[in-house]
Order: structure tokens, then C-alpha cells, then sequence
């Protein structure tokens, strides 16, 4: 999905006047983000001379074809490279979401001057020093690095070893990068650097680091074999291991030229080079080879070395805009992504999904390296995760973590019984949210959060700007309504699917869409009462008892009133209460600060937010004792609980995002229903209406 939101072309780039950059190589060529990280150009493949100027990547191979094209056509050429924040999984697997670009040379040629060597010599202002530092600060809380596929954490057995006793941590490098002799090293240098590491700590332990390259099988490294000396003293490392946790326990760093050397500067580690890198060389680091004159002459400091490398080189993009962002932009998504791939377990097997979900289910939960889909529990392997769908019983062969998944409160524009893709799921490790005879993950969170006033104010814009947006789960009907003229007191009743596991296991005394409007009549006998039955039972794609206009002329007597196309926003804007069994409108209600009557145990009763009418003795009753303010309640609700996916990245977003695509999914009219859906739709319908009947008779 990311690189269909890249190719699509503005209305002003079709008649375009911009400077042409030749790509005169293959591998550029098919680097996708490319054209959105340098739009200020025209990118034309092949050789034409027409072009302002060339570009090449970096000082590979293959730059050399671009170089001779440059000097052939007295053209000026420009070096790109990835960013050194640069996506979330490994190159061959992910286009750059950043990228630099030098007019000079490339940051890794240490024999001659490049654009980041210059930018790091420039003295700052006091602005720029500070947002550097901020960045720096940032960059360590979010524990990203360059990539950011691997998950976090240290093996049991490191992590005891680190315990007792800090390690150096010595950084190999994949064999015949350009930035090893960029950096004026060789092979014979990395041998340098591990025997140094371990005559300069003659009682720590030495952890040698291999490449996330050659841990995937697609490049070599410097050490095939250690010497029986080295090997009484030198644990290797061969697991894929996100580089902050090894920053966590060790107590120094030695490198050649990785960008690991410059990730442990900002985790403010002592760093050893023993080639010279783009940050070696100015006073940050020990240097076994001579800095340049040009490098001598300048003391950067940390935050202006952070400001240069991550702040004034690079040209950064936003995956859900698909434009150039700023650094801490770009930050702040692969964080995200760290964290929500974190809590995905690795391997999980999803049970007894149907197959329009599974590709749903593998984008929700792609932080796990390896998902399985099962069809029967015979199948499971007992003691690895295992996800399923809502309520569904626990597997009895299940020893491991069990999730329930269920569709998030903001949903989608259209139905989910349509199968209509959503933006969020909640995927719970405890119980599930609707089910109240229980414990859940949100229930939790509501019970234990601190809710500090970051977070609160967070809520409030996020609530304030869903009430503005008219948003709520689906998103459906278009029919206008006006409240009743002369009315006092109107009440709105939201019907539910009274087979829907949220009456089954939230539900109380009352049970049923006729018992509530008979009680709602009897709580409110002066009201003018608006029901509004659920939109799937309307549209025929839930199992109903009875035929849905039989069923509207039973609940009809209870009511004033019986809308069905009308917007549930709308509604909730003009009403005076809402009185429901356990159905999420009930929240909605509150997010537009309307008083909210439950006769069940929703999620969002029980915190002293709503008139709770289920029986005192209640087990749910019992669990909710803590009082909470309107906005932690939507911060737990909307903002800690739920997964949200980008429709445009494909990639893990937030809850302010996904209403920024909400609205544009809205505005183009939801999503278009294919030759299949409305067959599918046709036949369930057709189902559903003929076993109404059948029971009704």
C-alpha cells in the first residue's frame, strides 16, 4: 500500500517543469521512495542528456556508470545513500524512508570532504544545539537504529552474563562495504580492533556483534573463526538483536566505521574507532588512525554531531502522507512501530479465522516473524501463542498466551459484517473488553493506568476532534432528522444484535431490544423515545429471531420512534440521553458529553462516568471501583488499547491519524463494493431472512 501512495501522481506533476535527474543505473530505478524524497526533481531513467544533473548511489559499483555519464555530458553529479534513521526492516525488504544526498561526496569517504563533514564543522546557534540535543534525547527513548525489524531485548543467557560483569561490545561489519575503505581500513583492521578490545579489558567480556546482513544470509563478515585465545574470552553474537539492548549493559564500543558506533555516542556509550567514520575524528570518540586537518579544527560536540547527521544531511518521509517530514516525524513512526511489533508474540498461530480476515490478521500482527493459520485446535502447537477471534473459548490444548481480537471503536467507513477492511483492532492478552464477567486488557488499563496530564489532554483533542469529524465506529447513513418539535426530553435507544456476544457476556437482567425500550419507558414515561436498531440487522447480514419488519412492529409499541439511516453523530448531537444495554453508542454518547444510562456492563460503565442500572451485586461492579475523568477513559479507550493500521503505509499508526483517513475514506464515499462482496451480500441476506422466517413460523 506504501508504494501505491508514493506512485500516485499530483495533478501538477503531469505537466511537469522541474529539473530532470538522470538515473542512469537499474538498482536506482527501482528504489520506490525515491521520487517522494527528491520532489523538487523530474526522475528520468536511462541516459538521456536532456538532464540537469546525474545521480549515483553512493560510491557502489554500479556509481561508476553515473560518474561517467556526469564527466561525459559535463554534468553535475549528486551521491544518495540511506538515511541513518532509515525503515523499520532490513534494506532488501524495505524501501528508505530516509535518504542523503551530497553534493560534495558521501559521509563515508573519509578522503574527501562531503556535505555531513561540512554541515559538522558549521557552528550552531543556540536553537539548532537544543533541538539537536532534544533529538538525541529522543532518538535513545524510542530505541530506534537504522533498522528496526528486530525485536528487543538480550537472550536470558547474555543478560546474566551482563549482570555480573558489563561486556565491551566489538561491532563486525559485512566484508567489502564501502564504508570500510571509505574509512581508510582494511580487513587487517577489524583483527586490530578485537585484540585491542581485549588487551584494553583484560577481565570484562568481549561480545563480538555480527551484522544483521550476514545473520540473514545475505553478506559475509571479518571473523569466520576466532583463535582458541580469543574464543575462552569472546562470546559471538549471531542473533538478530535490536543494537539499543546491547547499549543497555556494555561498557565500551569498538568499531572500524559501523553506524553503530554513532547509535552508542547517542546512548552516550564510550565509542573506539579504528577507522575513520563520518563522526570519528572530532573529539567524540578514540581514534586509532589521524582525522584529516579539516576535522582537527573543529570541536562539534554531541548535539551538533546529532544535528548535522540527523537533522541538516538527511531528507526524511512521512509513509502516510507520502511528502517530506521532519526527523522527529520520522522518529515517531518507527517508534510506534517498534513498540506495537513488540507486543506482538513471535510465533502465533491464528485459529479458525475466515479468509477474508487472514490478510488482515497477518498486517495487525506484523511484528511477528512467523504466523500460522490453523483451522481446527487439533492443529495447535499447545504452547505457542494462539489468537482467536472475540469471545471464542480458550483452546484446551492452549498452554501459551492466549489473544482475543476484535474489531476497535474506530472502525471503518461501511459495516464489518460487509467486509469492509478496518483501520483498528484490539488484540487483548487478558480477556476481551465486552466481557465483563471478566478481567480485560482495557479494563486493566482503566483500573491501574496512570493517566498523567499529557496523556489526558492527548484525549481531550483527540475526543474533541472526533465529535467535530461526526465520527464514530461504521460510519454509515445519510438520512437528515430533526428532533421532535415540543419535545422536552428525547432519549435515543441503540439497538443491538441480541445474539451478539456482547449481550451474552455483558448484558445483565435485561437481555433483549424489547425488554430495554419496556424499561426505558418505565425509567423515563415522559420522554420521547428514538430507537435506532443496529445496522447490520437493518441490512439483513445478522441472525435475527424473527423477520426484521415483524421485529419493528413488536418494538414499536415500546417507542416513540424508529430511525434506521440516519448518522448515529447526528442523533447524538441532538438528543438528551442515551439508555443502552452494553452497545459502544453508549461511549460514543459520552465522547459528545450526552448522559449515559447502561442496563448491562459495557467497558465504559462502572468508573462513576455513567448511571449504572445492572444489578449492585454485579461481578464487574465489584472490579470497577476507581473514579475516572471523561478524557482517561478515552485515553484508554482509544489511545492505549486499540492497534491502528494506516491505510495508505500499511504500517502501524495512531488514533489521530487514523481519523485524519477516516474523514478522506468518508469524504470519498467509503469503500466500493466489489462483484464478490455484493454477491456475498445478496446470498447472506437471503440466508438469514429465510431462517428468520422459518423460526418465526
Amino acid at each position: 500500500m506504501l508504494l501505491d501512495w508514493l506512485r500516485t501522481p499530483s495533478a501538477g506533476q503531469l505537466n511537469d517543469r522541474r529539473p530532470r535527474m538522470a538515473l542512469v543505473t537499474r538498482g536506482l530505478q527501482r528504489v520506490p521512495t525515491l521520487p517522494a524524497l527528491l520532489p523538487e526533481w523530474v526522475l528520468q531513467a536511462g541516459t538521456d542528456s536532456s538532464a540537469s544533473a546525474v545521480l549515483a548511489w553512493g560510491h557502489k559499483p554500479s556509481a561508476r556508470t553515473a560518474e561517467q555519464f556526469a564527466q561525459r555530458h559535463g554534468l553535475p553529479l549528486l551521491r544518495a545513500e540511506d538515511g541513518f534513521l532509515r525503515s523499520t526492516a532490513l534494506g532488501h525488504r524495505s524501501p528508505p524512508l530516509s535518504i542523503v544526498l551530497d553534493d560534495q561526496g558521501i559521509y563515508y569517504d573519509a578522503a574527501q570532504p562531503s556535505r555531513l563533514e561540512s554541515l559538522i564543522a558549521t557552528p550552531l546557534g543556540a536553537a539548532q544545539l537544543e533541538r539537536g540535543a532534544r533529538l538525541r534525547t529522543a532518538w535513545a527513548a524510542a530505541r530506534v537504529s537504522k533498522y528496526n525489524h528486530a525485536h528487543d531485548g538480550l537472550p536470558d543467557a547474555l543478560l546474566r552474563q551482563a549482570a555480573t560483569d558489563p561486556p565491551v561490545l566489538v561491532i563486525d561489519q559485512t566484508a567489502g562495504d564501502a564504508s570500510i575503505t571509505g574509512a581508510g581500513a582494511s580487513p587487517a583492521h577489524f583483527r586490530w580492533m578485537l585484540q585491542a578490545a581485549l588487551d584494553e579489558h583484560p577481565d570484562a567480556p568481549v561480545w563480538l556483534k555480527v551484522h544483521p546482513d550476514v545473520i540473514a544470509g545475505h553478506k559475509q563478515g571479518h571473523f569466520t573463526e576466532l583463535t582458541p585465545a580469543e574464543a575462552t574470552r569472546v562470546t559471538l553474537i549471531a542473533d538478530d538483536i535490536h543494537p539499543p539492548a546491547l547499549f543497555d549493559v556494555c561498557r565500551a564500543v569498538y568499531t572500524v566505521s559501523s553506524q553503530m558506533g554513532f547509535e552508542a555516542l547517542l546512548h552516550g556509550r564510550s565509542v573506539r574507532c579504528f577507522g575513520l567514520p563520518f563522526y570519528a575524528g572530532w573529539g567524540l570518540t578514540a581514534d586509532h588512525l589521524s582525522a584529516p586537518a579539516r576535522r582537527r579544527a573543529a570541536n562539534p560536540g554531541i548535539a551538533a554531531l546529532t544535528h548535522a547527521a540527523l537533522i541538516a544531511y538527511p531528507r526524511c518521509l512521512d509513509p502516510e502522507t507520502g511528502r517530506l517530514c521532519e526527523p522527529e516525524r520520522l522518529l515517531a513512526h518507527l517508534a510506534l512501530q517498534r513498540q506495537q511489533r513488540a507486543a506482538c508474540p513471535s510465533p502465533v498461530q491464528v485459529l479458525g479465522f475466515s479468509r477474508w480476515k487472514r490478510p488482515i490478521a497477518r498486517a495487525f500482527l506484523q511484528g511477528s516473524a512467523d504466523i500460522e493459520f490453523l483451522r481446527r485446535e487439533r492443529q495447535l502447537e499447545p504452547s505457542t501463542a494462539v489468537a482467536v477471534w472475540g469471545r471464542r473459548p480458550a483452546p484446551a490444548l492452549a498452554t501459551g498466551p492466549v489473544l482475543r481480537i476484535e474489531d476497535g471503536f474506530l472502525r471503518s467507513v461501511g459495516l464489518g459484517a460487509d467486509l469492509t477492511q478496518p483501520l483498528s483492532w484490539v488484540i487483548d492478552d487478558l480477556g476481551i473488553y465486552f466481557d465483563a464477567t471478566r478481567p480485560s486488557r482495557l479494563e486493566h488499563l482503566l483500573r491501574h493506568h496512570d493517566f498523567d496530564d499529557a496523556l489526558c489532554d492527548r484525549a481531550h483533542a483527540l475526543r474533541t476532534a472526533i465529535v467535530n469529524a461526526g465520527l464514530t465506529k461504521y460510519n454509515v447513513g445519510c438520512a437528515p432528522w430533526q428532533r421532535p418539535v415540543g419535545a422536552r426530553r428525547v432519549v435515543l435507544v441503540p439497538g443491538q444484535v441480541e445474539t451478539d456476544a456482547s449481550i451474552q457476556w455483558g448484558a445483565a437482567d435485561i437481555r433483549t431490544n424489547a425488554a430495554l425500550l419496556q424499561a426505558v419507558r418505565a425509567a423515563e414515561p415522559d420522554a420521547w423515545v428514538v430507537y435506532k436498531p443496529h445496522p447490520d440487522v437493518v441490512a439483513g447480514l445478522r441472525q435475527t429471531d424473527r423477520p426484521w419488519q415483524a421485529e419493528c412492529d413488536r418494538l414499536r409499541l415500546h417507542c416513540d420512534e424508529i430511525v434506521t439511516d440516519v448518522p448515529m453523530h447526528t442523533l447524538l448531537g441532538a438528543v438528551d440521553a442515551v439508555h443502552t444495554l452494553t452497545s459502544l453508542t453508549g461511549f460514543e454518547a459520552l465522547l459528545r458529553e450526552r448522559p449515559v444510562t447502561t442496563w448491562g456492563m459495557p467497558f465504559y460503565a462502572g468508573w462513576g462516568l455513567t448511571d449504572d442500572r445492572a444489578p449492585a451485586d454485579h461481578p464487574a461492579r465489584a472490579r470497577r471501583k476507581r473514579r475516572l475523568e471523561l478524557d482517561a477513559l478515552v485515553a484508554a479507550t482509544l489511545i492505549l488499547y486499540p492497534t491502528y493500521l494506516s491505510r495508505h503505509s500499511g504500517a502501524y499508526t495512531t488514533p489521530e491519524q487514523a481519523l485524519v483517513e477516516l474523514r478522506e475514506w468518508q469524504r470519498l464515499g467509503g469503500p466500493p463494493e466489489s462483484l464478490a462482496g455484493r454477491v456475498w451480500r445478496q446470498l447472506k441476506r437471503r440466508a438469514l431472512h429465510t431462517l428468520a422466517h422459518c423460526r418465526h413460523r
